[in-house]
């Protein structure tokens, strides 16, 4: 996922737009949500300050979490653009350290922390960012999604109708604009001159450059089948502005990047606590290990079973998976196979096993575009507006492809076989991702606590969690899938650190996820680069996330014995939005497991 803040999408190759799963008719009505405590909407209106000092820097995310006045406005990459959004941030932080000296309510004063942490975290990663490396920015990319989140099925009227004026004001051909494309050139330029820095990674701004006419084409194909009238001057533009990009990429910025994708130490430390991971990544490592062996056997105990259940000739793991990979669905089935069939039985046991309260609105499953291929090789799932909803609904979405540095796409056969579908489900839908976000809508989480609180840990964890609570549940083809995941996550959480303290190199992280975790080489292909380019230090955040949920429910389990209950467990989780691991397990400690306690 990206940070959550915030992901994008519309599917362009799949049949226009994915229609909601099927709800069992059996589900329960569940009871209305009960009101916002006053407190939510005190600290809410703490963190507007917060939201606007944000939006000034980048007003597309306001845009994408909800927050009016922001679809017409761009983010200014103009000289200075840094230090601007850092003032910004300081003087709302200011504001709310102030407020927290004179607040009473104990919410209110975690909301407040929270908030000013999450400010000092922007601030410090911008000057980290400003100290070390080049200020090389993938615009092509960047204006992709910006449009996407406008002109999708789920957008209202009122804002598809200013994804043209946004796309001029990128191009700098609204009055008073400026071409973002040529705002990062400079700003490259300022940087470089600005002494030695290490450049982008090499494979990075390749994989940018092969991607490019992709992105622009995805805008085309957004503009077309929403009918946005008038924008044949600013595609053609568009066009001509991502032409000259890449051109100035390959001649400028591709002999100032780096064949070492290592980060510096300091900004790998940084974007490990970013993330959430707050132990010695050697620490991460050792554990990971541990889980990745006891994975692995557990894969193979229960690999004899599925092979003897399909006839399949070898029972070892990884052949069986890759026979059971032969099993694809067309794809035209795809979607009618999760939508039809896995979602509707997954809600089903859900219910039926008390795992966790569904939400009222279903759920979107669909398949990427050739662009979305390219932003987000990894499955997600796309949040909806956590700020005046009106009904919109996060959307999990299934890439396909991973496109190469050469520009051939090969096609992921990891997510398209039945035996896939349901952990799969189970992660990027429910229990885990989808329902979580649409939990914080319904529920009236506050903003403070869903936007500002914001950790991989938390999110990926809670995913992961919801895989194994599904995993009894589910076919034994797809029992065998979710131990392959878990492997994965175990592995991320191992080769992640590895890769970034110098502990080993590409091919060895390739050759243990192609063999060991049995995944298809274009999917470890991307793996490989979340973790030396795209998103290093994140791919840790699973495995530690859910670790640290399965210590907080057996801790709480042994307090509480007989009164353990799980779907009021699950339910007071999600309650909490997305608290760090530490204030997570002071809130069961200090909340959940008294109020149980006096029942």
């Amino acid at each position: 996922m990206k940070p959550l803040v915030l992901a994008i999408a519309l599917a362009l190759l799949a049949p226009a737009f994915a229609t909601p799963a099927a709800t069992p008719a059996a589900r329960p009505a569940a009871a209305a949500a009960p009101a916002a405590p006053a407190w939510i909407a005190t600290s809410n209106r703490y963190a507007d300050i917060l939201l606007r000092a944000q939006a000034q820097s980048a007003p597309e995310n306001a845009s994408a979490i909800g927050l009016p006045g922001y679809d017409d406005k761009v983010s200014d990459l103009g000289p200075g653009y840094a230090a601007r959004d850092r003032a910004a941030l300081a003087a709302a932080r200011t504001q709310l350290q102030q407020a927290l000296a004179g607040e009473r309510d104990a919410n209110v004063r975690q909301d407040l922390q929270i908030m000013i942490d999450a400010a000092s975290r922007r601030i410090e990663g911008s000057e980290l960012n400003e100290r070390l490396l080049l200020d090389w920015n993938d615009v092509p990319s960047m204006v992709f999604e910006s449009e996407q989140d406008l002109l999708q099925e789920q957008s209202p009227p009122a804002r598809r109708a200013n994804a043209l004026l946004r796309l001029n004001r990128y191009l700098g051909l609204a009055p008073g604009s400026q071409s973002v494309f040529a705002q990062a050139k400079a700003r490259f330029d300022d940087s470089v001159a600005g002494g030695k820095r290490p450049g982008p990674v090499k494979a990075e701004v390749e994989q940018a450059i092969v991607n490019a006419p992709t992105y622009a084409g995805g805008i085309r194909k957004l503009f077309t089948q929403f009918h946005v009238d008038g924008a044949d001057a600013a595609l053609a533009a568009l066009d001509q502005q991502v032409a000259d990009y890449v051109a100035w990429e390959r001649s400028s910025v591709l002999p100032k990047s780096r064949t070492d994708f290592r980060l510096p130490p300091e900004l790998y430390a940084f974007g490990l606590k970013r993330v959430g991971i707050d132990i010695d990544p050697m620490l991460l490592v050792q554990r990971a290990e541990v889980e990745f062996m006891e994975t692995r056997a557990a894969m193979q105990q229960i690999a004899p079973l599925v092979a003897k259940a399909h006839g399949f000739k070898s029972d070892d793991y990884r052949d069986v998976i890759h026979a059971l990979k032969q099993q694809q669905l067309g794809r035209d089935q795809v979607e009618p196979y999760y939508r039809n069939e896995v979602i509707p039985a997954i809600e089903r046991a859900i219910t039926a096993q008390h795992i966790v309260d569904l939400p009222q609105r279903p759920m979107i499953m669909r398949l990427a575009s050739d662009a979305e291929n390219a932003a987000q090789p990894a499955p997600h799932m796309d949040p909806p507006p956590l700020i005046n909803n009106n009904g919109q609904r996060g959307q999990f979405v299934l890439t396909t492809g991973n496109p190469d540095a050469t520009g051939k796409a090969e096609q992921f056969d990891d997510f398209t076989y039945k035996a896939a579908a349901w952990t799969l489900t189970a992660h990027e839908g429910r229990p885990g991702h989808e329902l979580q976000f649409s939990a914080m809508v319904e529920r009236g989480v506050s903003q403070a606590r869903s936007l500002f609180a914001f950790n991989s840990v938390n999110v990926e964890g809670w995913a992961l969690y919801a895989e194994a609570e599904m995993v009894p549940y589910e076919p034994l083809d797809g029992q065998l899938v979710a131990l392959q995941l878990r492997l994965l996550r175990a592995a991320r959480a191992m080769l992640d650190p590895m890769l970034n303290l110098g502990l080993t190199d590409r091919d060895t992280a390739f050759r243990v996820l192609t063999q060991d975790v049995a995944l298809s080489k274009p999917m470890a292909k991307q793996e490989v680069d979340r973790y030396t380019f795209r998103m290093p230090g994140q791919a840790g955040s699973y495995f530690y996330g859910y670790s640290r949920i399965l210590q907080l429910r057996a801790e709480t389990e042994v307090a509480l014995g007989p009164k353990f209950d799980r779907l009021a467990f699950n339910n007071f989780l999600l309650d909490q939005g997305l608290l760090p691991p530490d204030l997570l397990a002071k809130a069961v400690r200090e909340q959940f497991i008294p109020a149980q306690k006096a029942k």
